[in-house]
């Protein structure tokens, strides 16, 4: 499976009010994430894929979910064992979990299938070694992401939190914040951005994040005028599945113009 870009550049009801310009990738992801400069994605079929050189890498082993960031790469497979991504193969790690996320400072968070929460400090990510301990934390959610501020999460009822705290050596956090708003995922990249999808596929942004509000201020929806069911972003470019799997690439438009501008100014 091996995917160049297609240069269908979506402009018909595809950009975000001028916000994004998106392209369509081939291939069908079912889940996809960004982080750390980097890009996999699993399929129907578990198969697992890294974005190298514009073009989809297929990587050995079987996930239903792969999460990159900088605490690695690490995923879940169909009976919720959890692999880290080490010497270029997967190594099985204690504990089982269906969703993980690699996006906070070098720690690990995920959840397990009856949604109770876990994380793993930063001196087991970086440690070579295939006995590490996951940390329980109170409360119960469905999906939860990190970042450099904190990390967030979405329960059964599609209610968001943020919890607050987090540290690499104590990624655990000290207490839960309710944010407005109802999305069923929700994504956190390397930068702190966020971004969601609700329960009717519709895209969301939280503005206002800055270290002294991390949990931001207010909801944009992106106007995008299909329905979409996963979310990821980094360096530039929201990644986006819809409920087929079809893959877009989203690129904001100002770094979008002013790339092409470097480009022009060469010839």
């Amino acid at each position: 499976m091996l995917f160049a870009v297609g240069l269908l550049q979506l402009c018909a009801g595809i950009s975000a009010s001028g916000d994004f310009h998106c392209t369509l990738i081939p291939g069908k992801l079912k889940q996809i994430d960004a982080g750390a400069g980097e890009v996999y994605g699993v399929n129907d079929g578990d198969d697992i894929y890294r974005w190298v050189n514009n073009d989809w890498i297929q990587i050995p082993g079987k996930l239903i979910h792969v999460s990159v960031g900088p605490a690695g790469v690490w995923g879940v497979n169909k009976d919720n064992v959890i692999y880290k991504f080490q010497d270029n193969d997967w190594m099985s790690v204690p504990g089982f979990l269906k969703q993980v996320d690699a996006g906070g400072d070098k720690f690990l968070g995920g959840v397990n299938a009856r949604n109770s929460i876990y994380c793993l400090r930063r001196s087991c990510t970086v440690s070579r070694s295939s006995v590490v301990h996951f940390t329980p934390l109170d409360g119960s959610v469905k999906y939860y992401s990190c970042g450099p501020l904190g990390c967030w999460g979405v329960n059964s009822a599609n209610s968001i939190y943020f919890r607050h705290n987090v540290k690499p050596t104590s990624c655990l956090g000290t207490q839960w914040e309710h944010v407005d708003g109802s999305l069923a995922m929700i994504e956190v990249s390397t930068d702190g951005s966020v971004y969601g999808v609700n329960s009717a596929g519709s895209v969301y942004r939280r503005d206002g994040i800055s270290a002294e509000t991390p949990t931001g201020t207010s909801w944009t929806e992106l106007d995008f005028c299909v329905t979409f069911k996963h979310v990821t972003y980094d360096n530039g470019y929201l990644w986006l599945l819809d409920p087929t799997g079809d893959i877009y690439r989203c690129e904001e438009t100002d770094l979008a113009i002013t790339q092409d501008q470097a480009q022009r100014s060469l010839v």
